[in-house]
C-alpha cells in the first residue's frame, strides 16, 4: 500500500478511510477514557516544581514543532528565564534512565530534533519516553531550570502542564478522523482546548486581528470520533490564541566547515551548477517550496522519511554539485563525507508580535504547587 495512497485518504477521505472507521473508533473510546481517567483523578499527573509548556500536534508526524520550541528557549531566556527541555527522542533505545546533556549532542544517542535543538539553543535537554521521568532527571542535573518545554507530548497526559501549544500545518486536520482512518491523535475537537493554536503557513502574512480564533477547520465533527468529553470550565470560557507562523530562508553554512553564505551568494556562486535539495522532515514539499520561491533553481529533489536516519548516503546517485539540506538532516549528515551538502537554517517568523510577552504573564499567573521542605 503507497503512503501516497495513505497521505489521499488521511485528507480527502475514500473507501480505504471508511474501511478502517471501526479501528478508528476503538482509538476513539481510548483517547476519551485517558482523558477522563486525569480529569477524575483516576491517575495522577506528576506536577513539577516549575511551569511546563508543551508544544505538540494532533496531526500525526511533522507540523513545525521544533522551530517552535527552538523560538519559546530563545524567547524565553530573553526575557529573564532559565528553560530547559524534555523530548521522547525519536527512534533512540534510551533505556531506564533518561539522557541528559546540552550543547553538540549526538543524534544517535538522543535524537534528531533534541541534538538540533540543544545546539540551536545551547539549552539543557533530557530525553525518555516518560516525559515524568525527563523532567525529573532534567531539574536534578539542572537546578537552574525554572520552565520546562516538552518537545512534543500533548498526549502524554502524565506530565502537567501549564500551557498548550498545539502547531499545525496547511493540511490542517485532513479527514477529521483518528487514527488509522484518517491523520489525527486526538480529535479536532482537541484543539478547543489548548491555549495556543500556531497554523504554520507558507508565507509571511499581514498580523491578524487581536481577537483569538479556533484555526480553520477545527470545528467539531458529528461523527463519534471527533468528538471528546466537554472541555474544563476553564477552557470553555476562552478560546485559544491563534498565531501564524512562517519560516524565512536567508542564509545557508556549508556542512564541511561551517562556511557561510547568504541564498543569493550560494545562487550567484553555482549560477552554472546543478542545485538539489533534501528534507528528512515531516513536510519536505514545504522546504523545497520555500526554497524556489528564495530563488534557488532546484534541478533535483530528495524526499526523505520523516526522521531519516542517512546510515547509508542518499545522495550517492543524485546528478548536483550543490546539495541542500534542513538543520534537523544536518546532525546526521556529518559522518556522510559528502563535500556537496549546505544547512539552510529555517528562521520562525510570527504573526503576533505581543505573543512571548503574553506567555510570559501566563507563566507568571500560574500557580505552581509548594516547594518540599528541607529535612535535616
Amino acid at each position: 500500500m503507497s503512503t501516497r495512497l495513505i497521505q489521499q485518504q488521511w485528507q480527502r477521505g475514500g473507501w480505504l478511510s471508511n474501511l478502517l472507521l471501526p479501528l478508528s473508533a476503538l482509538a476513539w473510546v481510548g483517547v476519551t477514557f485517558k482523558r477522563a481517567a486525569y480529569r477524575r483523578g483516576w491517575r495522577q499527573a506528576y506536577r513539577a516544581p516549575v511551569p511546563v509548556i508543551v508544544v505538540g500536534n494532533i496531526y500525526v508526524g511533522g507540523t513545525g514543532k521544533t522551530p517552535v520550541v527552538v523560538a519559546l528557549v530563545k524567547a524565553l531566556r530573553d526575557r529573564g528565564y532559565t528553560p530547559g527541555v524534555v523530548s521522547r527522542g525519536y527512534g533512540v533505545k534510551v533505556g531506564q534512565h533518561a539522557h541528559v546533556g546540552r550543547g553538540d549532542l549526538s543524534a544517535d544517542r538522543f535524537g534528531d530534533e533534541p541534538a538540533l535543538i540543544a545546539r540551536a539553543t545551547g539549552a539543557p535537554i533530557s530525553v525518555h519516553p516518560d516525559r515524568p521521568r525527563a523532567a525529573r532527571t532534567l531539574l536534578s542535573a539542572h537546578p537552574e531550570v525554572d520552565v520546562i518545554i516538552s518537545d512534543d507530548g500533548l498526549q502524554h497526559l502524565a506530565l502537567a502542564r501549564d500551557v498548550e501549544i498545539v502547531v499545525q500545518d496547511d493540511r490542517g486536520v485532513g479527514n477529521g478522523r483518528l487514527l488509522p482512518a484518517g491523520p489525527l491523535r486526538e480529535p479536532p475537537s482537541r484543539l478547543a482546548d489548548v491555549d495556543v493554536i500556531i497554523d504554520n503557513v507558507a508565507e509571511a502574512v499581514t498580523p491578524p486581528a487581536a481577537t483569538a480564533t479556533l484555526a480553520t477547520g477545527a470545528t467539531v465533527a458529528a461523527s463519534p470520533m471527533s468528538a471528546t468529553a466537554p472541555a474544563s470550565t476553564a477552557a470553555a470560557s476562552r478560546r485559544p490564541r491563534h498565531v501564524d507562523m512562517w519560516m524565512e530562508l536567508t542564509e545557508a553554512w556549508r556542512l564541511r566547515d561551517g562556511q557561510r553564505r547568504t541564498l543569493w551568494e550560494l545562487r550567484d556562486d553555482f549560477a552554472q551548477d546543478r542545485i538539489a535539495a533534501a528534507a528528512g522532515i515531516g513536510n519536505p514539499q514545504r522546504f523545497f517550496a520555500s526554497l524556489r520561491a528564495s530563488g534557488m533553481p532546484l534541478a533535483a529533489t530528495v524526499p526523505l522519511p520523516d526522521h531519516y536516519s542517512y546510515t547509508h548516503s542518499p545522495f550517492r546517485r543524485v546528478p548536483a554539485d550543490l546539495i541542500l539540506v534542513t538543520t534537523k538532516d544536518a546532525v546526521k549528515c556529518l559522518g556522510l563525507g559528502d563535500n556537496r551538502l549546505w544547512v539552510v537554517p529555517a528562521v520562525p517568523r510570527f504573526s503576533d508580535p505581543q505573543f512571548f510577552d503574553w506567555l510570559v504573564g501566563v507563566l507568571h499567573s500560574s500557580p505552581q504547587p509548594p516547594q518540599p521542605a528541607n529535612l535535616h
